[in-house]
């Protein structure tokens, strides 16, 4: 608290606020308070999969409108649950407009919404909307004007996955967007299986999943299927996937977290092709790994990944995070920063919540909290059993109404200049005990202050407001790529402020259900003036920003020495 209290008061901030709450829930009066509902199966197996497919919330933003604030669509996954999409109306309330827009029937008997992605598959400026879905996945096509058009089959992307997360990232650098596809089970008709043999065959290596399927935007519109010959090859029960240059090379790399089975880090290769680095750089784990999101943390000019795992009195598995060291070699700091243990983990975001110029961390957790009766002896009495074939269903106990991991309480992590994380979320409110799985992180109101929204399973969501204190200085960024992906994706920006250089990039989905805003956000603590800002394109070209203040949004455009303010710093209640 005293390394806290000095921060802030260095930050012009005082030592009064610190028991001030900075986050105000507004979650009713922003119109967003719609109930997230899991799926219910209707197969001979449906007792026992209830537990293990309390899944399919979460949240993913971007300005589909180009109307300068950031919008959300949000999943439900019940059988005739509408997905929301809801509109910023620029004064921190939402308009739903999912069905006018095209993009609600997300859910069906036959399919399951479980995460959605924005990005611009087509370079003409509007983001597009994936939704993965345990069946087959969507793609919708934004025409402008508020509305959508599903293109799912003419773009090539009709395929029966089992989807459970995506992202997007220009691999080969040809200036488009592609699309990299996890998926949970292996593509089986989890609503009418034909066989009752589709759950993990090991609780630590499975190698019966559904991996990661890679589809290359072929730049008229459709999309190839190249998992094979890019050299992807895993066949876990993936959860989440992460990119970013973790080589600093100038092309993006990607962390693979498996739940059953083991995550995998590949590097890029610059050629098209990925190779597998797991073992020299990280090595190889048996852990359960349910989140990927990659910052740089300590301000080292590197990018780090932070891997949530699950940790509970019978399954003391533990959070990595994985500092960077140079060379494609990774430490697991963890421990050593206070981040080691966060429940039974699932989504979780770097972002500068202060403004201080260091990046902070929220976590979510818990699986499923139902009963005052415990699951965790049913499991035990299956793994005891000799011989037990683990991958057939009906080998597994029902869970009813039983608690697994069940209410625990949010992690808000205050970065301490990079040493340690600092548990504030009991402090300001944002340490629920609903089952929380992804997070969206974006200024929804301009006001250079980052907000929340955190989708819950089968419960409602919440949005937060930040109030913080208004001392502290920040400058956002919105970039247009040209010769890059239109937008941006992989884009890194290095700001120079105070003597200290900074490292953000554009992200392309990373975080376990959910996706934030697009625009690059820097803390600046005290410090407004800003000495120098250099731009990496995806497509290798540099570029470097002169003339920028603290505390706007600028829009740049590749290869353009012109800058637009998109937005002022507003009066702030």
């Amino acid at each position: 608290m005293l390394a806290l209290a000095a921060l802030l008061v260095t930050a012009g901030l005082g030592a009064a606020v610190l028991s001030e709450r900075w986050f105000e829930d507004i979650t009713v009066k922003a119109g967003v308070a719609k109930k997230h509902t899991n799926r219910v199966f209707e197969n001979p197996y449906a007792h026992i999969m209830a537990g293990y497919t309390a899944l399919g919330a979460s949240v993913a933003v971007a300005d589909y409108d180009g109307d300068g604030f950031d919008d959300m669509f949000v999943t439900d996954s019940s059988a005739s649950g509408k997905n929301h999409l809801y509109h910023n109306n620029g004064n921190l309330t939402f308009t739903d407009v999912g069905e006018a827009a095209g993009v609600a029937n997300g859910n069906d008997p036959k399919n399951a919404s479980a995460d959605s992605l924005w990005f611009d598959f087509n370079n003409d400026g509007r983001p597009d909307l994936f939704v993965a879905r345990f069946g087959q996945n969507q793609l919708f096509e934004n025409l402008g004007g508020g509305k959508f058009k599903e293109v799912t089959i003419a773009a090539g992307l009709k395929h029966y996955l089992n989807s459970i997360t995506a992202i997007a990232f220009d691999y080969d650098r040809d200036g488009y967007a592609d699309l990299f596809v996890g998926n949970y089970f292996q593509p089986v008709d989890l609503f009418n299986p034909a066989t009752p043999r589709f759950f993990p065959e090991s609780f630590e290596t499975a190698n019966n999943g559904g991996g990661v399927t890679v589809f290359r935007n072929n730049g008229n519109g459709t999309f190839t299927d190249v998992s094979p010959k890019v050299d992807i090859k895993i066949s876990g029960w993936t959860l989440d996937l992460g990119h970013g240059d973790l080589d600093n090379d100038g092309d993006e790399d990607l962390y693979v977290a498996a739940d059953f089975g083991t995550d995998r880090l590949f590097a890029n290769n610059g050629d098209g092709t990925f190779t597998d680095k797991t073992e020299s750089a990280i090595g190889i784990d048996t852990k359960k790994g349910m989140n990927v999101d990659i910052a740089d943390f300590d301000n080292d000019g590197m990018l780090d990944i932070y891997v949530t795992n699950i940790t509970d009195d019978y399954m003391r598995e533990g959070n990595f995070l994985w500092h960077n060291n140079g060379n494609m070699a990774f430490s697991d700091v963890a421990r050593e920063t206070g981040t080691h243990d966060t429940g039974w983990g699932w989504g979780a975001k770097f972002f500068d919540y202060d403004n201080d110029g260091w990046l902070d961390l929220y976590v979510m957790n818990g699986w499923v909290s139902a009963g005052k009766d415990s699951y965790v002896p049913d499991i035990f009495a299956m793994v005891i059993k000799p011989g037990l074939d683990f991958a057939d269903a009906r080998n597994w106990p029902p869970m009813g109404s039983k608690s697994l991991s069940g209410y625990q309480k949010k992690r808000f992590f205050h970065n301490e200049r990079g040493q340690i994380f600092k548990d504030q979320a009991a402090r300001h409110g944002l340490d629920s005990t609903r089952d929380g799985r992804g997070i969206g992180v974006a200024d929804f109101d301009n006001d250079g202050r980052l907000d929340i929204f955190v989708a819950n399973a089968n419960g409602e969501p919440f949005l937060y407001r930040n109030t913080i204190p208004t001392a502290a200085h920040w400058v956002s960024f919105l970039l247009e790529g040209t010769k890059s992906n239109r937008g941006a994706v992989g884009a890194q920006l290095r700001l120079t402020s105070g003597g200290k250089t900074y490292l953000r990039y554009v992200s392309g989905g990373n975080s376990f259900a959910g996706q934030s805003s697009a625009r690059v956000h820097f803390g600046l603590a005290e410090t407004a003036a800003i000495e120098k800002v250099e731009i990496r394109w995806p497509s290798g070209a540099t570029q470097t920003l002169a003339g920028i203040t603290a505390d706007k949004v600028y829009k740049v455009i590749e290869g353009d020495s012109k800058k637009a303010v998109l937005t002022a710093k507003a009066s702030r209640k």
